[in-house]
């Protein structure tokens, strides 16, 4: 009776260890991040070039045909209909309205400023979470959002520099949304849908939605210096159809807010790689700024001592 009793008692008390991630989500993550920061750097650099829709619709364009010859390769199996309607919206979201929005913030920012505005995405995925998904409020979160918002007020108070513009950091927060919405719609689509169905039609959708800015990028890109052309190619071929194809496969084999979470190294490779590229860093007022809005998220995110 005593050892049935212990033996009760001792399987009480162990706890099921989590499971490792596996190294070829690892790889892929770490594929996804540098990618996404020379994305940043390339819509900068290209930006003198082709302006923001047109360079939005040819990167989506690119990636469409890239993705969907793959399509045809593996043959996917189609989602269903919510599933669907769930992928397309995140289409709408995220591979038109973020890539536009990103392009017009870096019209008026340096590209590390606004990959550090936009990198507050992942902690308003855990706000949205928390309203949506019933999670509730931590104080880890609140206190996250305080230093957030306190970095964001820094930048906005004069952490841009001499050839920017303030209505940068308006577009730079609202790309984070957009990344935000896109993330948690994409989650839920995954649920159901294979992750390159899901995002060779999210890019199409994309590209569709993007199709107003066509006459005007047929003239622009014919007028473009070649290195501009292939920078849109290089957009669309590898920021976007093969890291957003990874992201997929990593978003599908763990949480939203974790895999967003890791999107916190992106800004450190852009702002390094912005000033061996293209010799600009953020101001000090900039780099404190974004640094705490870094340290917001990452603290929202951090996962709390068991006793």
């Amino acid at each position: 009776m005593q050892q049935s009793s212990s033996a009760a008692l001792t399987q009480t008390h162990v706890t099921k260890p989590r499971e490792p991630i596996g190294w070829r989500v690892l790889t892929a993550m770490v594929v996804v991040l540098v990618l996404w920061a020379s994305a940043f750097i390339a819509i900068r650099a290209i930006g003198e070039s082709i302006s923001p829709g047109p360079l939005a619709l040819g990167r989506q364009l690119v990636g469409a045909v890239v993705l969907v010859a793959i399509a045809v390769v593996r043959r996917p199996p189609l989602p269903r209909p919510r599933a669907l309607a769930l992928i397309a919206a995140y289409g709408v979201l995220w591979f038109a309205g973020y890539t536009l929005v990103l392009n017009l913030a870096e019209r008026h920012l340096d590209a590390g400023t606004v990959a550090m505005l936009v990198n507050i995405a992942p902690l308003l995925v855990a706000l949205a979470a928390g309203v949506l998904l019933k999670e509730g409020f931590p104080r880890r979160l609140m206190i996250g959002i305080a230093i957030a918002f306190a970095g964001v007020v820094i930048i906005a108070m004069g952490g841009i520099g001499a050839d920017s513009e303030p209505i940068g950091i308006v577009l730079g927060m609202l790309a984070a949304v957009l990344y935000a919405a896109g993330v948690l719609v994409q989650k839920v689509a995954l649920r159901s849908a294979d992750a390159l169905s899901a995002t060779w039609i999210g890019c199409v959708v994309g590209a569709i939605v993007l199709l107003p800015f066509l006459p005007q990028a047929v003239v622009e890109l014919t007028d473009a210096p070649t290195p501009a052309v292939l920078g849109v190619v290089y957009l669309g071929v590898f920021p976007t159809a093969v890291a957003f194809l990874l992201w997929a496969y990593v978003l599908k084999r763990s949480t939203a807010g974790a895999t967003a979470s890791a999107t916190l190294a992106v800004p450190a490779i852009v702002v390094l790689l912005s000033w061996l590229l293209l010799g600009e860093l953020p101001t000090l007022f900039g780099m404190i700024g974004g640094a705490l809005c870094l340290a917001g998220v990452a603290w929202s995110r951090r996962t709390p001592r068991r006793a």
